[in-house]
């Protein structure tokens, strides 16, 4: 087990891990900008550095300021909680060339699932089944055309770099392609630095399930069933609960054994989660793989008893899973509720 771990983030999240790492006995750095002086997490760390203004860019998302602080105060490893740096894959080398340990799953993976065309390629790979659909990106008008034929309308225009709800369009008519594109590419662009896209058979009102993975460095995969994410606001998650009241046992073991196949196209060792579209038939297709740790990982917490955060510690420590999937049972419900704060007078913008 680590001696000494840096919490690479701020807020909620920050102390979630910093609860856990002390329960597992370790010694605890926070950083910190400039705002965040006197949040919790610096008065529950034992150590704690600022990392320089306000701005992101400027503090949490600086590598080289984090990867120094971790280097100098003798951490030796990094937990990146989510968002942030917790799926940057050049984070992740930079700390591997630093002989710091990234607490999470390994650079990889991040950089497969983190493209969403080339985790449909390996989830396809491992037989688990996608939404119909294009494989690779489409560089022009008429090659999105051309496939949009192919598979029928309507379709799911969608950035290869995206999330969070953010550069996808649903097109119901070839007449309708040509501003989509122009609208995905520019907001793709935007919000990601990439303005690559591919498109998806576009399923009516289906239910969006997500399974809890979790995975060490020895090769051992287990899921911790499921969360229903369904009730969602522009395309982002309003309402989680788990069980979902929708999923019985025999789909439930199926999405399972999907997702344990996804992860372990990548050589999944840690905590992530698959997400899954399933339409009226009770049919599944994988969706996208979220390499980190979820917002809504507690209510997973509360029905299996088990604590991700330190499964996910140890797992960075080199410590085998302690439990099989036999071992794991799910007692009770949960949910979980998102606030969104958005300005009502300003077209509900955040």
């Amino acid at each position: 087990m680590f001696q000494k771990v840096l919490v690479a983030n701020r807020g909620e999240i920050a102390v979630r891990i910093i609860r856990a790492l002390r329960d597992l006995g370790v010694q605890v750095v926070a950083v910190y900008s400039e705002a965040d002086r006197e949040g919790l997490p610096v008065r529950m760390a034992d150590e704690a550095y600022c990392l320089g203004p306000a701005p992101p860019l400027e503090s949490y998302l600086a590598t080289d300021k984090v990867v120094e602080i971790c280097r100098s105060c003798g951490a030796e490893a990094i937990h990146p909680g989510y968002g942030f740096l917790a799926e940057n894959p050049e984070f992740f080398q930079e700390c591997a060339r630093a002989g710091i340990t990234l607490i999470g799953p390994n650079a990889r993976a991040v950089q497969i699932m983190g493209s969403k065309i080339s985790a449909r390629q390996a989830a396809e790979s491992m037989g688990v089944p996608i939404v119909p659909g294009a494989t690779t990106r489409l560089a022009s008008e008429k090659e999105i055309v051309r496939k949009a034929q192919e598979i029928g309308y309507p379709i799911l225009l969608k950035a290869d770099a995206g999330g969070g709800g953010k550069g996808m369009r649903i097109v119901g008519s070839p007449e309708e392609i040509r501003g989509a594109l122009r609208a995905v590419r520019s907001e793709a662009l935007s919000a990601f630095g990439d303005d690559g896209l591919y498109l998806e058979k576009y399923l009516d009102r289906p239910r969006h399930i997500e399974i809890q993975v979790l995975g060490d460095r020895h090769g051992n995969l287990i899921h911790l069933g499921e969360r229903e994410c369904s009730i969602q606001r522009r395309h982002q998650k309003v309402i989680e609960e788990s069980p979902s009241p929708f999923v019985d046992s025999s789909l439930r073991g199926a999405m399972g054994n999907a997702a344990i196949l996804a992860a372990r196209a990548v050589g999944y060792d840690s905590a992530g989660t698959v997400e899954f579209l399933v339409d009226r038939e009770r049919r599944f297709y994988f969706l996208e793989m979220n390499t980190r740790l979820q917002v809504e990982h507690p209510i997973t917490e509360m029905v299996t008893g088990m604590d991700i955060v330190q499964e996910m510690i140890r797992s960075a420590a080199g410590e085998p899973l302690r439990i099989s999937q036999s071992d794991v049972s799910w007692h009770g419900a949960a949910i979980e509720c998102r606030i969104y704060a958005e300005d009502p007078e300003n077209n509900f913008l955040p």
